[in-house]
């Protein structure tokens, strides 16, 4: 699978998410850039963390305007493969690709910190080898994380089991204590009803190299390879 990360004006988690795909899981990976007009073949586009155009406006507002995101839009379409993680996350929102709006923190605060997450679901490419009956900790970086929809897409979200991922505490309970920043159902990531367009608020780039001591965003990577290999 050939992985395309792209850099935004303002994007700081683009080289690490590089780093992962290529030096930790031996992926070939191109590096595209917010003006270009072609993904280069890029099977699994990636959109990552930051702080694109300076969060002006609001987060993900303005990059949903560049260039490469018509090419972004039309790969899904295609049922071709996105993922957005954090700002990423906000793009694909502001860009109607996953339901719902990233607001600020209901504490109005930036907060940077591991959290543990729990996997609601392996209907998914990015959580299908994951276990559900385990935690997993992974960091979290952002002042506008709280996920929001209406009552009707949030239903939807729902009961169409398209919920990746929740906040929840070392032992996998989910409740309003260890929500970190006020998501509704503590809601960490969702996927489309198609199932190739994924957003997540924590990073998991972060948390899957070894020197670091944290191996658990590992997990996610290794899912969506295991998805790849199983339909060679």
């Amino acid at each position: 699978m050939k992985f395309g990360v792209i850099t935004f004006p303002g994007s700081n988690c683009d080289q690490d998410m590089v780093y992962v795909l290529r030096d930790i899981m031996g992926q070939e990976v191109v590096e595209l850039w917010h003006k270009d007009h072609d993904l280069q073949g890029s099977d699994f586009v990636v959109l990552p963390g930051g702080f694109s155009y300076g969060d002006y406006l609001r987060s993900g507002a303005i990059a949903r305007f560049s260039p490469i995101m018509n090419e972004v839009q039309a790969h899904a379409q295609r049922g071709g493969y996105v993922m957005g993680v954090c700002n990423g996350f906000q793009i694909l929102a502001e860009s109607h690709l996953l339901d719902g709006a990233l607001l600020h923190n209901d504490n109005q605060q930036f907060i940077c910190k591991n959290v543990w997450l729990k996997a609601e679901t392996n209907n998914s490419m990015v959580t299908r080898s994951m276990d559900l009956n385990r935690t997993y900790r992974i960091p979290i970086a952002h002042a506008e994380g709280r996920f929001h929809a209406s009552e009707d897409s949030l239903k939807a979200i729902l009961d169409e089991d398209r919920v990746l991922f929740s906040y929840c505490d070392e032992n996998g309970e989910v409740n309003s204590s260890v929500n970190p920043n006020g998501s509704a159902h503590n809601i960490a990531g969702i996927t489309n009803k198609a199932r190739n367009v994924f957003g997540m608020m924590p990073h998991p780039e972060r948390a899957a190299d070894p020197h670091l001591g944290n191996e658990d965003g590992r997990v996610l990577f290794e899912s969506i390879l295991s998805e790849t290999l199983a339909q060679v």
